[in-house]
């Protein structure tokens, strides 16, 4: 069964979000398992801050999932995992997809105002 063609706007998010090399290699890494951030930052290579950007916005997107666990130690620890997606994507599904773009002109107008 193929997974439900997203709306425009999900299809925007999803892609744009994916179109990061970074985020890409966050999906990729956590596809193996869920991970916390430290750790993720030094197995990517990468800052703690910008990959909590990253994170934030693939969570946005809802690729990833967080969630906020206590170490043996009482030390709070963010782990994040992937989220099972699967991005469909034919000629047909965009022409369905941009139907439903929220920023769609209601008129369809050109910059000078004059009807398409």
């Amino acid at each position: 069964m193929s997974p439900p063609v997203p709306t425009g706007d999900e299809l925007v998010r999803v892609l744009a979000t994916l179109s990061n090399p970074h985020r890409l290699r966050v999906v990729a890494a956590l596809a193996g398992g869920r991970n916390y951030v430290s750790r993720l930052a030094r197995e990517l290579d990468i800052s703690r801050a910008l990959l909590q950007v990253h994170l934030k916005k693939l969570e946005a997107a809802g690729l990833v999932t967080s969630r906020l666990e206590l170490s043996e130690d009482g030390k709070a620890m963010k782990f994040y995992e992937v989220n099972a997606f699967a991005v469909r994507l034919t000629p047909q599904d965009i022409v369905t997809a941009v139907q439903t773009l929220s920023d769609q002109k209601k008129d369809e107008t050109d910059e000078r105002g004059a009807a398409r």
